[in-house]
C-alpha cells in the first residue's frame, strides 16, 4: 500500500482542521463525544488514506483511541476495507468525495454548523466549498479563511489523481506486469 509520513497532515486531520469541513465536522464529533456515525467514519477514513496517503494504521491507532465503541475486528477491518488491501476491501479506485458525501447526506450543513461552529452562519450553497465562497458571503458570516477555518490541506482532485496513480503504480510492481506504452 502506496503512503508517507506527514506529520502535519495527520495532526490536522486528528484536530478536525483540514479544510474540508464534513471531514472536520467527524473529527471534531469523535474528539468530544467518542463518537461518530458510519458515514463520516467512511469518509474520513477515506480522506486519510486515500488524499492524504497516510497508513490506514495510523487512523486505526486513533479511532482505537478515541471511539467510545471501539472494537478491535471492526475497527481493523474498516480501515483495511477503506484502503482497499482487507479480504474484503472495497476497491481501491473508491475514494469518497467529502464535498458530495456532504451534499448528499447533510444538505443543508447542519452536522457541519453544529461541530465547526465558525461555519454556522454560511449558506448552504458553500458549507460544504467554503473556499469557493465568494468573498462577500465569507465576510457576511464571519468565515476567515487561513483564520478561524483553515483552507484545505490538499486538493481533491489532485490528490486523487495521486492516489490512483500510487495504486496503480503498487499493483503493477506486486503482479510484475511491464507496462507498454499503448498507441492511441
Amino acid at each position: 500500500m502506496p503512503s508517507r509520513q506527514n506529520q502535519a497532515w495527520l495532526g490536522a486531520w486528528q484536530r478536525g482542521r483540514t479544510g474540508y469541513p464534513l471531514v472536520d465536522a467527524g473529527m471534531r464529533e469523535l474528539w468530544a463525544t467518542g463518537w461518530m456515525h458510519n458515514r463520516v467514519r467512511m469518509v474520513v477514513a477515506s480522506f486519510l488514506v486515500k488524499n492524504l496517503l497516510l497508513p490506514w494504521q495510523v487512523g486505526a491507532r486513533w479511532f482505537w483511541d478515541t471511539l467510545a465503541d471501539a472494537d478491535l475486528a471492526n475497527n481493523t477491518l474498516g480501515w483495511q476495507w477503506t484502503a482497499g488491501c482487507g479480504a474484503d476491501a472495497a476497491p481501491f479506485f473508491r475514494i469518497f468525495n467529502p464535498i458530495a458525501q456532504g451534499q448528499k447526506y447533510d444538505p443543508a450543513g447542519e452536522y457541519v454548523r453544529l461541530w465547526v461552529p465558525a461555519l454556522a452562519r454560511l449558506p448552504a450553497a458553500w458549507i460544504h466549498r467554503p473556499w469557493e465562497a465568494p468573498q462577500a458571503a465569507l465576510a457576511q458570516a464571519g468565515v476567515e479563511l487561513g483564520g478561524n477555518y483553515p483552507r484545505p490541506i490538499v486538493s481533491l482532485r489532485v490528490s486523487r489523481e495521486v492516489a490512483l496513480e500510487a495504486y496503480r503504480r503498487t499493483r503493477i510492481e506486486a503482479s510484475g506486469t511491464k507496462r507498454f506504452a499503448v498507441p492511441h
